[in-house]
């Protein structure tokens, strides 16, 4: 049986590199049929079907081998990295939200006593607002939802509380529902909660007005109030108020817009104007305009600039007026301002009406399962506001999108707008002319579109990050310093090592430098300044994998603006033909002097195909050639924190508004959170940090798949997550942590099933597993018992 498996896994990896997709299925779908409860050969073809992005498949087959196999470690830890994607976290934190539960419960409750008795619950996700519908005696229920697991997961919940037949679940968009084909008639009540930070962003409007149009009874009308509930269309919620507040916040900052003036020993006046994709003048006004933030979370805290002001209101029960939303014209605020600081963004919430009595409001300083929506401040000048002044916000929805941009900044009862030319006027005072540089944050003009690059948040968060550049610098300095001297004593070195990949020919054009460069490779993912820092050393030939044509021109014109020689730089995708073997020598008789590896993902993470990647360029180092990082150190400690139980599962044995929802969203629970700020996450520690885990790069023998760590608990409670951060160390002397203040890096824990009681001085085992699974990638899992007791 093992020959057969070896067999068949073999050959469908030859079928998949050959592109014979039909054929690899048609070979699992036989092998299936010898033994199909064989939970080796299910979760090989979960595998082999979430690399070909169809997720909801993969998914289903990893928990059909957990259910043949429920320790199977494979299987479950590809389960796990596949349902972040099918059940976002946020539903957990909904359903553990019991005031938001309850306040839904007795509007619909409210309705249905009141006549209306036919319902539709649109984007119905885990089905307890149609059952709250059901519960509360209307006569029919019908529910869409769009994700297929989320609609299988909804029918399996409706069926375990007997209202099985009784409510309607459709596997469809409410766009696409019409009557009599899917429901035989229209309705006299529509509820939903398709409402994101942003209030519009999961496009409640749109499927509003078509509702109205075509699956909802007409309102209620004032020229007919003879006309019976149950005769008349209603919607939960009947609408929202939406507020904002100026605030200045450096987290915000450092991830929207350049700050830094110098990074890693380079000037950055050349790099042009940088910031985020998040826009509200964007192009394409598909993108939304703002992200979201829990404000009480942010490292550093904001500063409030002005009082909460009332941006928007919206009747979800007046049709027409959901039809003019988006033509609607703009409308201008001002705001006194009435605190001291750079003005960051604009933060964005609501008050959610349910009906005439009840509301819910997703505000900065609710204890709420929302986040809030951040409009950021794109330009790069940081002009102080100051009491007295006012700021001038110009507020839309534009494409469904509710958009609000900062334009100008009143000092002394004068406005101050930017000229023709997108310049502050020259005939303006030197206090307005400070003012009006505030004039266009973020916002298109008459004079057209600002010259400008787009970085990714992370990215634009990465290249504010100084002391991580400065760790670099020193490091390659170090680097090629070390390889100079042994160059001096030894002679020029000639190109050594193993010939493991297609070798390419010199590039075309100028070449070295110098008499006798020193090659350097950065493969970090996205944009990167680190090869221009190489090869600002000197007699370095440096190679990016920056891929973007905007992004190597800005590289470009800080090179040439930091006097490093046009042909000291090149960029290395443009030259490979293969993308997927960027990993060569940079020419037939070379070899690298150091290869810079992107090891942690932004999220807190290792990286993909990592101890692959460094396995195949320790093969193409010159002697005495370093990769960059040269280690990663894994570090932990023991914490009990609430919050990340209610974002993991949802808690408590008391049945979701008496019904039984827990057992089957719970399926979907992981043990790993990501994009966690540890210095803001509500725990308490008890321990301290810890050495878990160590992935060495250089040296293949160091490395190992399982190791036991002791801990001992400092303080007496309930261990309930394991948060975990990297030292990532350059070489001997120099390392950087991602759990640094200035980190662009965010962290990652692994949540416990069951909390752990310890006391004070108790020891606890964590069992550390390095696994290779879903494109090899790397998981490290953590699982606890309590061992012997030390005092």
């Amino acid at each position: 049986a093992k020959e057969s498996l070896f067999t068949l896994f073999k050959w469908a990896d030859e079928l998949d590199s050959l592109g014979r997709i039909q054929d690899l299925f048609d070979c699992y779908e036989q092998a299936l049929e010898l033994f199909p409860s064989d939970e080796v050969i299910i979760n090989s073809m979960g595998e082999h079907l979430f690399r070909m992005g169809f997720r909801d498949e993969a998914a289903g087959h990893f928990h059909k081998a957990l259910k043949l196999k429920p320790d199977y470690p494979e299987a479950k830890e590809n389960f796990y990295r596949v349902a972040n994607w099918l059940v976002e976290r946020w539903h957990f934190l909904m359903l553990n939200d019991r005031r938001r539960n309850h306040k839904y419960q007795q509007a619909i409750q409210k309705a249905v006593e009141g006549g209306c008795n036919t319902v539709l619950d649109i984007g119905t996700g885990t089905g307890i607002l149609g059952m709250c519908a059901k519960k509360a005696g209307a006569a029919e229920v019908y529910a869409c939802e769009l994700s297929k697991t989320m609609y299988e997961l909804a029918c399996e919940v409706v069926t375990a509380n007997g209202m099985n037949g009784r409510i309607k679940i459709l596997h469809m968009k409410s766009l696409e529902m019409e009557v009599p084909k899917d429901i035989p008639k229209r309705v006299s009540l529509v509820v939903t909660e398709t409402v994101d930070a942003g209030l519009f962003g999961e496009g409640i409007i749109e499927s509003l007005i078509h509702a109205w149009n075509h699956l909802l009874l007409p309102p209620q009308s004032t020229q007919d109030p003879s006309r019976p509930p149950s005769q008349a269309g209603r919607v939960i919620p009947a609408g929202a108020t939406v507020f904002g507040m100026a605030v200045q916040c450096l987290e915000i900052r450092r991830h929207h817009r350049l700050c830094v003036s110098e990074v890693g020993g380079l000037t950055t006046a050349a790099a042009g104007e940088l910031h985020s994709p998040v826009s509200c003048s964007s192009e394409d006004d598909s993108t939304e305009p703002y992200t979201t933030e829990r404000l009480s979370r942010l490292p550093g805290g904001y500063t409030p600039l002005t009082e909460p002001f009332n941006a928007l209101d919206i009747d979800f029960n007046n049709v027409q007026e959901l039809e003019g939303l988006c033509s609607r014209e703009v409308s201008r605020v001002r705001l006194p301002v009435t605190g001291e600081g750079l003005l960051d963004a604009l933060a964005v919430w609501f008050q959610l009406h349910l009906d005439q009595q009840s509301s819910l409001s997703t505000g900065p300083k609710e204890d709420t399962c929302w986040e809030q929506a951040i409009y950021p401040i794109q330009t790069p000048h940081n002009f102080p506001l100051r009491p007295g002044d006012e700021l001038i916000v110009e507020i839309s929805c534009r494409d469904a999108y509710l958009r609000l941009c900062s334009v100008a900044v009143a000092r002394d009862g004068r406005e101050n707008n930017p000229g023709p030319s997108g310049n502050p006027n020259p005939s303006l005072n030197a206090e307005a002319e400070l003012c009006s540089a505030l004039a266009c944050l973020g916002t298109e003009q008459s004079s057209g579109p600002r010259d400008y690059t787009m970085l990714e948040c992370a990215e634009m968060a990465l290249l504010n990050n100084q002391p991580y550049h400065d760790s670099f610098r020193r490091a390659l300095a170090k680097l090629i310093t070390n390889l100079k001297d042994a160059r001096s004593i030894q002679g020029p070195s000639k190109g050594q090592g193993l010939e493991v990949m297609p070798l390419t020919d010199p590039p075309s054009g100028p070449m070295d430098p110098g008499p006798d460069p020193f090659y350097v490779l950065d493969v970090s993912e996205g944009f990167s300044v680190l090869s221009l820092m190489a090869a600002s050393q000197g007699q370095v030939k440096a190679y990016s994998s920056v891929e973007k044509t905007q992004h190597q021109a800005v590289l470009r014109r800080l090179a040439m603006a930091n006097g490093v020689p046009e042909e000291a730089l090149e960029f290395w995708l443009n030259q490979v033909e293969d993308e997927q073997a960027v990993l060569q020598r940079p020419s037939r008789e070379k070899l690298w002097s150091a290869i810079i590896l992107d090891c942690v993902e932004t999220c807190g993470l290792v990286r993909q195909k990592l101890m692959e990647k460094a396995t195949l360029a320790r093969c193409l180092l010159e002697d005495g050639g370093q990769i960059f990082p040269e280690r990663i150190v894994l570090y932990g400690m023991l914490v009990e924190s609430d919050t990340l139980l209610l974002e993991s599962a949802v808690q408590g044995q008391e049945p979701t508004l008496g019904f039984n929802i827990a057992p089957f969203i719970n399926q979907f629970t992981v043990p790993v959170h990501v994009f966690l700020d540890l210095s803001t996450l509500q725990c308490r520690h008890l321990s301290d940090s810890v050495e878990l885990f160590i992935l060495d790069l250089m040296n293949t023998n160091a490395n190992y798949t399982n190791r036991d760590v002791m801990v001992q608990a400092s303080a007496s409670g309930r261990v309930t997550a394991v948060p975990f951060w990297y030292q990532i160390h350059l070489n001997e002397e120099i390392s950087v942590s991602t759990f640094n203040q200035d980190s662009h890096w965010k962290q990652a824990a692994v949540v416990l099933h069951q909390p752990l009681a310890v006391r004070e001085g108790d020891w606890v085992r964590l069992a550390v597993t390095l696994y290779i699974l879903l494109d090899e990638c790397i998981s490290i899992t953590m699982t606890m018992e309590a061992v012997y007791i030390y005092k």
